[in-house]
């Protein structure tokens, strides 16, 4: 008995410091934004923004950002309601609002140039769900009731237009005006594919914040059917890993494996379950929360962070360690040691961080890298603030490390 009381103890002084480390850590990121980001001659925040902390002033603008910003700071005043967080959450909504609300089809746009103007209108919907989890976040904040109704309107469309219900899952883009499109991709990267496993992950992602502020029996259902989805046509029934783009029947067109999704489906499928209260799925997730952290593991290098991809059918690793996976697997193994008490998870999570602090931060510009190539060197011509790069995956994992620390030391 003494050496559990022993034990506990050096566990709770491990978790204080690795909570405070992060907590620094998320304050820096917050503080980053809001000296180098927002545009004031044009509204918003700037399009991009390079290493040395420098805007492309004429950069585009995308709704990703957009949101994940609005999420960022909408969180931020929940958790610490510091009023200077809201006056960056109002400035995104309001630009959000103002720029990127398609008044005569319905929807976001895509993108809007650094003026704010419409660049391109197409119906992603991954960014309609982005959007989403911002807003929902940020009616969280506010109260403010025409944000709520902008989330429900945007959940509309996206069951209107994007449901398939011959098949089940959600077709990923359209045109402006709601009509089918040859090119579905979010970027260049991407198979060109009419179903992927990331829009639907941050499909369920947010529609299930939206359920946390707004507990819609229907809406609870839709999630129950995202979560069957996922156990059903996304999650490899074999290797745990998940299968990444399909045809819309559900057919596998894909080898590659993402170790940093892999991670992040790990926690974020279980919590959906969580906000939803659905017991069966809860239980459901929490055995394959475990199978998918396992999965991740085969991705890490020996100094505990995760390599990017690995082609299945061509034997090939893209060794490259970009910052978003290591956030993720901050959260994953963290969730793992929630499960199961076993102190490798715990290790793995608190390991991450370590190799962020190490080598993904910039300690002299700020924020972080977008990550390094296999010989330690960081990537270059990469923003520090983008498109894609945004205070999402970071300060998200920030948080969710701060309030599962809170949660164990409490219990």
């Amino acid at each position: 008995m003494m050496t559990a009381v022993v034990e506990n103890r050096i566990d709770i002084k491990v978790l204080s410091t690795y909570k405070n480390e992060v907590e620094i850590e998320w304050n820096n990121i917050l503080a980053y934004w809001i000296k180098y980001t927002v545009d004031h001659e044009n509204g918003g925040f700037y399009g991009s923004v390079n290493n040395n902390n420098v805007p492309d002033v004429k950069a585009p603008k995308g709704i990703v950002l957009c949101s994940r910003i609005l999420w960022t700071f909408s969180t931020a005043y929940n958790k610490l309601q510091e009023k200077k967080y809201l006056l960056l959450a109002d400035r995104a909504y309001n630009y959000i609002i103002n720029n990127f609300i398609d008044n005569q089809f319905g929807g976001v746009y895509w993108s809007v140039d650094n003026k704010g103007q419409l660049l391109n209108g197409k119906k992603q919907i991954y960014g309609l769900a982005f959007c989403i989890y911002g807003i929902s976040e940020y009616y969280r904040a506010t109260q403010n009731k025409a944000a709520l109704d902008c989330c429900l309107k945007l959940y509309n469309y996206i069951e209107a237009y994007s449901f398939d219900k011959i098949n089940g899952g959600y077709l990923e883009a359209f045109t402006r005006d709601w009509k089918s499109i040859d090119d579905f991709r979010l970027s260049d990267k991407d198979d060109n594919q009419k179903k992927t496993m990331n829009t639907h992950l941050h499909i369920i992602e947010a529609y299930a914040n939206l359920y946390s502020v707004f507990p819609d029996e229907v809406l609870q259902r839709k999630i129950v059917s995202l979560l069957s989805i996922f156990e059903k046509n996304i999650i490899n029934k074999k290797t745990f890993h998940l299968n990444l783009f399909f045809d819309e029947n559900w057919t596998e067109k894909s080898s590659l494996i993402s170790f940093g999704h892999d991670i992040e489906a790990a926690w974020l499928l279980l919590e959906c379950a969580e906000i939803i209260g659905n017991t069966e799925q809860i239980e459901k997730y929490k055995t394959l929360s475990i199978k998918m952290a396992n999965a991740a593991v085969k991705g890490l290098d020996t100094d505990g962070a995760l390599w990017y991809e690995y082609n299945t059918d061509k034997h090939h690793w893209i060794k490259e360690k970009h910052n978003w996976p290591q956030a993720e697997a901050m959260v994953g193994f963290l969730n793992a040691y929630q499960i199961t008490e076993e102190k490798k998870y715990l290790h793995q999570s608190i390991k991450s961080w370590q190799f962020i602090n190490a080598n993904i931060l910039d300690k002299q510009n700020g924020e972080w890298y977008w990550g390094i190539n296999e010989d330690y060197t960081i990537m270059q011509n990469q923003d520090k603030a983008g498109f894609w790069k945004c205070p999402y995956h970071n300060t998200r994992a920030c948080v969710e490390v701060i309030n599962r620390i809170e949660k164990i030391i409490k219990s």
